[in-house]
C-alpha cells in the first residue's frame, strides 16, 4: 500500500514565520527551513528574537487565524486522499497547525509540539522524534507501506530520497541546482499526474 507523504509549510500552506514577520516588521523571522538546514538552530535564533521583542504564541496564532492555504492545495488534497493514504509530515507544531487543519479539512498530520509557559512565552520545543521526517518515512517502510513524498525545503529532501518516489515542489534554485536527479515540480497538476503515475 502507499502512503503519501507530504511537507505542510511552502506545500500546502503559506509559511508561518514569514507571515508573522511580516505582520510583525521583523525581517529576521523570515528565515526558514529553505534557508537554514539545520532546525534546532533555527528554531533558538527564532525563540531569542521573540524573547527579545516580548512576543508569544497568542501574537503568533492571531496571525495563522487569518491565515488560508495556498490557492489550490485543498484541491489537490481532496482528489489525492480518494485514491490513496496522505499524512502531512511537518516541523511545525500543532499549536500553530490546527486551524490550518481545519482549512483543509482535517488531513492526519504529524508535527511537533511547543513548549509554552503560562504567560504565553515560548520556552521550547518538544520534537516528535529525530530527523522527524526521515523517520518517519523510515517507520512506514518497516510497517510495509510504500511512500511516495513531496515537499520544498532542506529538511524535505532526505524523506524524498528514502521514498519509491518523491518530488521538489515549489522548492529554490540553490536545493534544485542541489539536487539535479530530483523533478522539481511547480503546480498543483503536476504534482498530482507525478504523484498518480507512481501510485
Amino acid at each position: 500500500m502507499n502512503i503519501v507523504c507530504l511537507d505542510l509549510e511552502g506545500v500546502l500552506v503559506p509559511e508561518i514565520w514569514i507571515a508573522f514577520a511580516e505582520a510583525t516588521g521583523i525581517p529576521e523571522l523570515k528565515r526558514t527551513t529553505r534557508d537554514e538546514p539545520d532546525y534546532d538552530k533555527l528554531m533558538a535564533f527564532r525563540l531569542d528574537i521573540l524573547r527579545e521583542h516580548g512576543l508569544g504564541l497568542s501574537q503568533i496564532q492571531d496571525v495563522i487565524a487569518t491565515m488560508e492555504p495556498l490557492p489550490g492545495a485543498k484541491d489537490l488534497l481532496d482528489p489525492l486522499r480518494s485514491e490513496a493514504q496522505v499524512i502531512i509530515i511537518s516541523d511545525t507544531f500543532t499549536q500553530f497547525a490546527m486551524p490550518l487543519m481545519k482549512k483543509l479539512g482535517w488531513p492526519t498530520l504529524f508535527c511537533n509540539e511547543l513548549r509554552v509557559a503560562d504567560d504565553g512565552e515560548i520556552t521550547g520545543v518538544i520534537m516528535r522524534c529525530c530527523n522527524s521526517k526521515l523517520t518517519t518515512v523510515k517507520a512506514l517502510q518497516e510497517a510495509c507501506f510504500e511512500t511516495i513524498a513531496a515537499g520544498d525545503s532542506h529538511n524535505d529532501v532526505a524523506m524524498i530520497r528514502a521514498s519509491k518516489a518523491g518530488f521538489l515542489f515549489r522548492t529554490t534554485d540553490a536545493l534544485k541546482e542541489a539536487n539535479p536527479d530530483l523533478p522539481a515540480l511547480e503546480t498543483y497538476d503536476e504534482l498530482l499526474a507525478a504523484i498518480r503515475a507512481v501510485l
